[in-house]
């Protein structure tokens, strides 16, 4: 009998339970797949605490995994049993040693990239993708700061704006972070708890002000997110971990310099299929160029999910984390 991690409740770590779970066959448009590794990412956390809404309980989490085809339904052609695949994105459900997804929000795997790295890059490495290219397209001489620079979405970042010719500043837990940040591609990293990151951005860019921000903290880092800005500047706030943003003037804005402001999702960049294989296509070309890297860091079988989430909410984990399936 096949596995998956249920929630029958939010809450914390604990309502992750291991049961057994039996995903059927594959309906008209649908693929069922055997998965090999799952990703772990922060907005599974929102959706076990009930931040951002699964549906109905008892669901099972989870936005990103890899592995193989098994079964096809009716009406799917791009696919036949056996072809390697991987996902990001609506709908949850990657928790389960095997799933059903619809067709149209798989992509096929090149023979250069493993299940692992799958599992740890989709998510994050096309998050990375629409904040450089759809949010604010970054190009050379640009000047980024990119919050939870040693993250796994802050890498990713740093190597691919690095690798566009941006000058990335990042900010950092610890100098252990500073130092996994620096070797991606991050030019100043800031250690946020001994340093000012606003006063650090004035003087890395002579008073100026960087050009985007890239903002997965939320409630903690949002104010002074927007006193780095140069006028006219983005302020990309993708995340929340510190706590949701309060309610803003958008008096502020203009008071701040005519700054910009956006709250996106992966969701919505990825919604059509043409779009989603663009943002796969230049993921899968920027990594095996070797531009990016997946840096998987941490490893639990999938099985030991909730104390993955304790320690991805514990700031106890760096890069990327995967769950690994059998």
């Amino acid at each position: 009998m096949s596995h998956a991690i249920v929630m029958h409740t939010t809450g914390g770590p604990e309502v992750l339970r291991w049961e057994p779970f039996d995903p059927g066959d594959p309906g008209r448009g649908e693929v069922r797949v055997k998965h090999e590794a799952v990703g772990l990412n922060y907005i599974d956390v929102y959706h076990r605490t009930g931040l951002y809404p699964v549906g109905e309980l008892p669901a099972i989490p989870g936005m990103e995994g890899a592995g193989i085809v098994d079964a096809v339904g009716a009406d799917v052609e791009a696919f036949t049993p056996g072809d390697r695949v991987a996902y990001a994105g609506l709908p949850p459900g990657a928790y389960a040693e095997s799933r059903l997804i619809p067709a149209h929000r798989l992509v096929r795997l090149p023979n250069a990239i493993n299940a692992s790295q799958a599992a740890g890059m989709m998510l994050q490495g096309m998050t990375a993708r629409y904040l450089l290219y759809g949010c604010y397209p970054v190009k050379k001489g640009d000047t980024i700061l990119i919050h939870a620079a040693a993250g796994g979405v802050g890498l990713m970042v740093c190597q691919w704006a690095h690798h566009l010719g941006a000058r990335v500043i990042g900010t950092v837990g610890t100098e252990a972070k500073a130092e996994l940040a620096r070797a991606s591609g991050c030019d100043h990293p800031v250690l946020y708890q001994s340093e000012d990151f606003v006063e650090r951005v004035r003087e890395i860019t002579e008073g100026r002000g960087v050009d985007v921000v890239y903002d997965s903290v939320g409630q903690a880092t949002f104010m002074q997110s927007l006193d780095c800005l140069r006028p006219m500047g983005m302020l990309v706030s993708f995340g929340q971990a510190s706590g949701p943003v309060g309610p803003i003037d958008p008096g502020l804005l203009a008071a701040k310099g005519s700054l910009f402001l956006t709250r996106p999702s992966l969701m919505t960049y990825t919604a059509e299929r043409q779009d989603l294989l663009a943002h796969a296509a230049d993921l899968f070309e920027v990594v095996q160029q070797g531009a990016v890297r997946v840096d998987i860091r941490q490893t639990y079988a999938l099985a030991e999910a909730a104390q993955a989430h304790r320690d991805l909410e514990a700031r106890n984990t760096t890069g990327t984390t995967i769950l690994t399936v059998g």
